[in-house]
């Protein structure tokens, strides 16, 4: 057994003795697993059609026009979900306090990183400001990243700090939510991802203003590549455009 597989076996061992419950349904569980088979079926998993660049579910194959008119900056990005129904529901209440979730949302994204990004470096959550992280209690998508970097035997990453707030994003279009982020990202370890193939990883994408602002910060800092992960992402309804509002 190879380093890797141990380590994935102790971490798997010993969540599934403290698992009792299916953190969608919450039916009793037998197994260990995170989440229920009755569950996991009905999850809307992002497994049709999807840009090839973005990731977003669309309705037609091809590049998606949100990113003809303005790429996320990354060489691909993958989401594992739809960010609807129960899905997006684990990651409103992660956000919203349930801490023990990143542990849900790694599991689950695991057979998905394996697929698309088996051959990064290092892992990289989306950073917060000091401020924001005291609010919450926690950075949701570094812990994300952590548990998921355990889980692969990648290395974790935190070349990158918010320095300053930002207004809401959830009411912006994606040029507006641009601007908002413009300069926010600040990095304060260069040796740490130069030459690397990095993966940001976060909890959703809606327009992937973050990431790309997130993207060019590590690319200016000497990533060789930079990929994005996401539990889930909106999906992209308008292939024949849309006022960006």
């Amino acid at each position: 057994m190879n380093f890797v597989a141990r380590i994935r076996g102790m971490i798997k061992a010993y969540d599934d003795a403290h698992n009792f419950t299916c953190d969608v349904c919450g039916r009793e569980v037998f197994g260990g697993e995170r989440v229920c088979g009755v569950c996991r079926e009905r999850l809307p998993w992002n497994d049709g059609v999807i840009c090839p660049l973005c990731g977003r579910r669309q309705r037609e194959e091809g590049v998606c026009l949100t990113c003809k008119a303005r790429p996320l900056g990354v060489e691909k990005a993958r989401s594992v979900f739809l960010h609807e129904g129960d899905a997006a529901a684990l990651v409103v209440r992660f956000k919203r306090g349930e801490k023990y979730l990143f542990r849900t949302l790694a599991d689950l994204s695991l057979p998905l990183f394996e697929r698309e990004f088996s051959d990064v470096d290092a892992l990289v959550g989306v950073p917060m400001t000091e401020k924001a992280v005291q609010k919450r209690g926690f950075n949701q998508a570094e812990l994300y990243a952590e548990r998921l970097a355990e889980l692969t035997g990648k290395s974790f990453l935190k070349p990158v700090s918010k320095r300053r707030e930002t207004e809401a994003q959830k009411f912006l279009g994606r040029q507006e939510r641009a601007k908002n982020l413009a300069g926010c990202f600040h990095v304060v370890s260069r040796t740490a991802v130069r030459g690397k193939r990095v993966l940001i990883v976060d909890d959703a994408m809606t327009t992937g203003a973050t990431i790309s602002e997130l993207a060019s910060c590590l690319m200016r800092a000497g990533a060789a590549a930079v990929f994005a992960l996401t539990f889930t992402s909106v999906e992209e309804k308008f292939p024949y455009g849309k006022h960006d509002s």
